[in-house]
Parts: structure tokens; sequence; C-alpha cells
């Protein structure tokens, strides 16, 4: 599991400008799988060999006229708990505000690793900015700027030196699965349904689990651990701020599942959340399962499972080998199939594929549709192997890696998928440059 870290400040002092400069990426992100339409308020880094998940949070402001205030400071006061370092941005071109009193204010209790970096510094000479804040009596302040990236390296260099080791829990026999979703579906009434009892608190207040819950839940002598989490908030206005919050916690669930168990309501209908949720999970690599619960309440005609069915496809492509059932966890309708689907799901998530076969799968797939050229020249592939599992995670050797299509490469999975009977599992495919003589594609004599 990644350590995290969540960037908090006021607004417009250049969080957002600073995560994207860190993860490398920009203000619109666009998956190369069609179908994933979400945003993002989070990104994976590596920087000097460590890997840490950065958190970009909503900005922080006080003003009691504003009913959104007091929620939006106790997510800041759980991301601050739920982070491994807290990283507080300031902005060097406008000085120290009340804002940035109050939350260097919360900041001094924290005993995990704190940072201070202030922006809109952009070189040397504008250094003498920082005089106003060394009133709050910080050790150590970072003069950076988010838009050209003066001392970004430095602050990252310290930051990753701060950080906890990577964690790899492994799960054993018991298979980890997260229950994931937007507020109110009715994650915990679920589990409720499952262990029989009234584990969790149950409400019509959507946030009302507010910590993930473990539970372990045994069936024929197989146990599977649950966490319950947070649910993810809508977005929208004020509320967009407080969906950067929870999420957090949803992440490290995902991070530590190998199936992820992801909640919609029914009677609501497919929403955007939900297909954010599902990408959330899907960027986690975890095995998903799709639960549209709350079926009870649905007014059925002789196709309306498929016509939900579809538009899930529709709007989650990218998750088109997740299996989906319809359930009722208020009456307990089809919710003995969701373990028979989780093992089904597991079994292909934590399969290895021999190299043999694999590359068979491979020589046939390039025989059947040739790769195309590059600059003047045929992409040629050599051999795969598959170097890990959960999920299964394939590297294929190819003399122009960067030219691959995703068009091409979206072929060779499903190549793969179809031919190891890989149908309700995540499968990862990675190129990598290397020469060799055994080129897929031309006829052996």
């Amino acid at each position: 599991m990644k350590p995290i870290v969540a960037i908090i400040g006021r607004p417009n002092v250049g969080k957002s400008s600073f995560f994207n400069r860190v993860t490398r990426t920009k203000d619109a992100i666009v998956d190369d799988f069609p179908g994933v339409t979400r945003d993002r308020n989070y990104g994976n880094v590596r920087w000097d060999g460590a890997e840490f998940t950065l958190i970009d949070t909503g900005g922080f402001i006080e003003n009691d006229a504003d009913h959104f205030s007091h929620q939006i400071r106790f997510q800041i006061s759980q991301a601050i708990e739920d982070a491994d370092l807290i990283l507080l941005l300031l902005d060097g071109k406008n000085g120290l505000s009340p804002f940035d009193t109050d939350l260097i204010r919360m900041l001094r209790a924290v005993t995990k690793p704190v940072f201070y970096a202030v922006n809109k510094i952009d070189g040397m000479e504008h250094e003498d900015k920082l005089h106003d804040f060394h009133a709050f009596g910080a050790d150590n302040l970072y003069p950076v700027s988010a838009a050209h990236g003066y001392g970004v390296s430095d602050l990252l260099d310290d930051m990753v030196n701060a950080l906890p080791e990577s964690v790899s829990e492994a799960s054993g026999e018991m298979i980890r699965v997260a229950v994931v979703g937007k507020p109110n579906v009715g994650k915990s009434s679920l589990i409720n349904r499952v262990l029989g009892e009234d584990r969790l608190v149950v409400s019509d207040v959507p946030g009302t689990t507010r910590d993930a819950i473990d539970s372990v839940h045994t069936i024929d002598g197989k146990s599977y651990l649950l966490v319950d989490t947070a649910g993810i908030r809508r977005k929208g206005r004020v509320k967009k701020k407080l969906e950067k919050f929870s999420v957090i916690k949803a992440l490290r669930s995902l991070d530590r599942c190998d199936v992820a168990l992801i909640v919609m309501d029914a009677a609501e209908g497919i929403t955007d959340q939900d297909i954010s949720v599902a990408g959330y999970a899907y960027d986690r690599g975890c095995g998903c399962v799709f639960l549209l619960n709350k079926w009870d309440v649905i007014e059925k005609e002789n196709n309306t499972a498929k016509m939900y069915y579809d538009r899930l496809r529709h709007e989650a492509k990218f998750l088109s080998f997740a299996p989906v059932v319809t359930i009722s966890a208020l009456t307990g309708k089809r919710v003995h199939r969701i373990f028979n689907l989780v093992d089904e799901v597991y079994q292909q998530y934590a399969v290895r594929v021999g190299t043999g076969p694999l590359n068979r799968i491979l020589e046939q797939a390039v025989e059947r549709n040739a790769p195309p050229f590059h600059k003047g020249r045929r992409l040629k592939f050599y051999y795969a192997a598959q170097v890990s599992a959960k999920p299964p995670t394939v590297v294929c050797f190819v003399n122009y890696p960067d030219a691959v299509h995703f068009s091409y490469k979206r072929y060779l999975v499903n190549q793969i998928r179809e031919g190891a009977g890989l149908d309700k599992t995540p499968i990862r495919v990675i190129f990598r440059q290397r020469t060799g003589r055994i080129e897929f594609g031309k006829k052996r004599r």
C-alpha cells in the first residue's frame, strides 16, 4: 500500500498546479480507453525510487455564512488524520492570511510529517517573500514555483525521505473485498445483510460511515475480509471539495483489496459519480463486481435488467469484463450470489499463465492482425512473459514500445483474455524494448 500525501491550503494558492507538476498531468486528463470520463484528484508519483499517492484536496475557507464550511473543516481534519504526510501550500505572492493561520494551528498538534511550502516563488531573487511566513515558527520553509518548477525537486527529495515505506499486505487465504460506492447506496446495509447482524451504522444521511471498518465473513470454510468505506461524495460546487477529502479512505481500501464490490443505487439510475467510483477501482487494478442495489423498488418489465446492463456497459466500457448482478440488501435478494462471483473473479485475478501458452496466444494474435508500421518499419513483437498476478500483468518485448497504439494494445489484451480464459479480471500489458530473433508474424521454415 503506497503512502498518501495530502496537499492542503486555502483556495488559489496553487494546489492543483503543484499537483499537476508533480504527477506530470494536466488539468484535463484523457484516458486512452474509451468510456473513462472522470475528474481525478489523486495521482501516483514516483520520485527517486520512492512511490506515493498525491491527493489534491479542496481549498479551505472559514465562512460562517457558508453552511458547508464546517463540513470542509471536518473533512480537512479527516484528511490530516488519514494521510501519511501533509503538505501545506502557502501563497508567496499574496502573503500570510488568517485562513493560513487557522490551518497552521490545526497542524501544530499533528505528530506525522508536515511540510510547509510557499508557492509562487519563481526564483532565488524572490525568496525575500518568505520573511512574512517565518512568523508562525516553521523550522523549514520550502520556496517553490508550481508554474515554473523552481524548488520542487528539493521539496520532493525531503518528502520522500520522510515517508513511511510502502506496505504490501499479504492476504494469505483470505480474499480481501472492498465495498465502495457513492454515499447512501446501501454499502453498510449490504455488509450487515451478509454478516447477519447490525455490525455497521446504517442511516439515510449520506456520509454516516467515516472510517473503513474491516469485518470477517466465512462461507463454507472460506474467509473473506470485508472493508466498508466512506461514500465517495457527489461532485458539484462546494460539495466537490468534500469529495476530494473523502476519497482518501476509498483509495486506501482499494489498495488493500483483491476484489471491489461497486455498489450502485438502481432506483437512482447509473450516475456519473458511479462511473467515477468505478474508475478509481479500474485505476488501482482491482478485480470488480458491479452490484445494482435496491432492485426491490424498481418497476420491472421483461427487459429491465438488460437495459441496466447495457447502460452500464456503455458508460463503463473500461470495466466491460466485470460481472454485474442485481440485488437488494434490504430483502437479501440475490445477495448469496455475490461471493460466487467474487470467487470466480479472484481465481482469474490471481492466475498465472505459463510463458509457453502466453507466447502462443501472442503469436496467433500478431499473425491474425499484423501490427502497424512505425516510421516505415513494422512493429515487431518478440516474446511475452507474465511478471506478476493480482492483476495478471504481462510484459511484451517489442522494437518500438512507445509506438504501440492504444487500439492495438486493447486488441492484444482482448486476445490474451480470450486465449487464457480470463473474462472476469483486469489485465495489464506493458511494452518494453528488446531485440531478438523470434519475430511473431513471420512464417517459420
